[in-house]
């Protein structure tokens, strides 16, 4: 049987949540740490607080609903995708770890496996 060339990749429940501290461990921001800002788990993707900053050039245009006659543009910095394997998520002591995941009953608790402790 052939296999398709353009297949999604399985889905799996990601371990890093918006609102996490994390630390970048590769990329040309290495080693610097922020909050997560939200998570796109469909292109296994991160959104970092002031990390990965990418400028977008845009012409000016009328916003829709607005009062006055400003027009939005020029160079906007925002933050940009880093992939969910680039970042370690901090502990509570703000040392990376890797996420192990415990069932508590019927719900999924995140543990830190360096030192065991319960990150939710």
């Amino acid at each position: 049987m052939a296999r398709r060339a353009n297949h999604a990749p399985a889905r799996r429940a990601l371990k890093i949540r918006s609102g996490d501290q994390v630390r970048v461990i590769s990329g040309k921001d290495r080693g610097k740490s922020g909050r997560v800002l939200r998570v796109d788990p469909k292109r296994e993707r991160v959104f970092v607080e002031h990390l990965n900053m990418v400028k977008r050039h845009t012409k000016p245009h009328q916003v829709a609903g607005a009062q006055s006659e400003a027009a939005l543009g020029g160079v906007i910095e925002r933050e940009g995708p880093i992939h969910i394997s680039n970042v370690m998520l901090l502990d509570g002591k703000g040392a990376p770890t890797r996420v192990g995941i415990e069932r508590d009953g019927g719900t999924r608790v995140r543990v830190a496996r360096t030192t065991g402790a319960r990150l939710d």
